[in-house]
């Protein structure tokens, strides 16, 4: 089976990198400086084992790129995998996905797949279909979907390894055809209607995001109590009908515009159905405020931060990529810059200065010259690399008789710092009374 992928930015680049493990695998993109990147081994965004994997797949003759999008006619199945824009109030441009497909309309073969992965709301496939139907000529084309489903930084492994696999269909040979392609990951299929696929991806998302503001409000109420919510969330863990494995830790927002896509694609949905969905107009408006936790807490802690030192420990959105955009860390710098504090930042995939940060931030080299001297430590990206850093460290680079203030939203260095006097350590939802969380 011949296989195109077409969109080559993250999710098209780890879909077609690991299916050409498997499947002669043409990449497409209309971008050529994507392409040019990619045949050199050198994917248009930071993600681990990428680069090595898209050099395997080249040398062995059975991946290649081009930007000539009338190549897809030699594809038995299509893989749209195009990363939607997300502006920055969380609304999707999914006509930019829209025309990017239409324009392989001219060039599909008859009998071809389209399998959809890209992040569009339920309905989109079904005007697909409609529009290639007044063009086809004769031809017949199976549109499915199966929503993507990767993290940045562990992307290989979750396309490996799923816990399953949703896909979409409407008819035997689509299943059949996609069924042979997703054959080698040997995961369970769950096969349902196309609608059905599209609103998982939605259900699944804004179910994470309501666990994920539902767990800060009550680590907002345990932060005014003196409760601890990371023992309470021991406790809801550790009941029967909650488990283990729920999405409730308390921390940061969510960030980036994957979650919050999907809640404001169910939001658009029933605004124009005319149905109401106060549920997921709250879970926004939760954690819009919650972004503001840091921000919010440094103003208590420190007071008016003109003239005061804020060191920043990681920029990226999360650790293990270099994407900066929707990044909560430079929003917070940019608000830092604002109020007239002096930001020094430190990121190991960061080394210069972008559009994206402040002019007036200071780019660190290491993490000890970003925290030396400096008022606060925020610790906003949970790179590896900062696991390293002990209380030693902190406390030498104060004045003496000084404690460090630490805020760490997800307790990522509470093992070493939380119980240590020496350090002012602050975490979302640690009570002024508590020390570190028990296992």
């Amino acid at each position: 089976m011949n296989v195109c992928v077409f969109g080559l930015w993250h999710l098209g680049s780890v879909t077609a990198a690991c299916v050409a493990e498997h499947f002669p695998t043409i990449g497409i993109d209309p971008d050529e400086a994507v392409v040019a990147g990619l045949r050199d081994g050198r994917p248009p965004i930071m993600e681990p084992g990428l680069p090595e994997l898209v050099r395997a797949g080249v040398a062995a003759g059975r991946l290649s790129f081009t930007s000539d999008i009338a190549r897809v006619a030699t594809a038995d199945l299509v893989w749209i995998t195009f990363d939607t824009p997300v502006n920055d109030n969380d609304e999707a441009d999914v006509e930019a996905v829209f025309r990017r497909v239409e324009s392989l309309f001219p060039h599909l073969a008859n009998g071809v797949v389209v399998l959809i992965s890209s992040q569009v709301p339920v309905g989109t496939t079904a005007r697909l279909e409609k529009a290639f139907a007044a063009v086809a000529g004769g031809r017949h084309v199976d549109f499915a979907v199966s929503p993507e489903n990767l993290r940045l930084g562990k992307a290989l492994d979750v396309f490996r390894k799923p816990d399953r696999i949703v896909v979409g269909a409407r008819t035997d040979a689509a299943r059949a055809r996609i069924g042979e392609l997703l054959a080698p990951i040997n995961r369970p299929i769950q096969w349902m209607r196309v609608e059905s696929a599209e609103m998982t991806k939605h259900a699944i998302n804004a179910f994470l995001a309501t666990s994920v503001v539902f767990i800060n409000e009550i680590a907002a109420a345990c932060e005014a109590t003196g409760a601890d919510a990371k023992e309470v969330e021991r406790g809801l863990k550790s009941e029967q009908r909650i488990g283990p494995g729920a999405y409730l830790g308390p921390g940061a927002a969510f960030a980036g515009g994957t979650l919050a896509r999907d809640v404001a694609f169910l939001l658009a949905i029933g605004s124009r159905l005319g149905f109401q969905t106060p549920l997921f107009a709250g879970v926004k408006q939760s954690n819009d405020v919650h972004r503001r936790w840091a921000s919010r807490r440094l103003g208590e802690l420190l007071g008016p931060l003109a003239g005061k030192t804020i060191a920043v420990l990681g920029l990226t959105y999360k650790a293990n990529t270099d994407t900066l955009r929707r990044s909560e860390s430079v929003t917070l710098c940019r608000w830092l810059v604002e109020q007239g504090a002096t930001v020094r930042a430190h990121d190991p995939a960061i080394h210069d200065k972008s559009a994206e940060l402040p002019a007036a931030l200071v780019l660190a080299p290491t993490v000890d010259e970003a925290v030396r001297g400096a008022d606060a430590i925020v610790v906003a990206t949970e790179w590896p690399a900062f696991k390293e850093l002990t209380a030693d460290r902190l406390v030498g680079s104060k004045e003496a008789g000084k404690r460090p203030l630490v805020l760490d939203a997800n307790r990522f260095l509470a093992a070493k710092l939380a119980d240590d006097a020496r350090v002012q350590y602050v975490a979302v939802g640690a009570g002024a009374a508590q020390g570190a969380p028990q296992s």
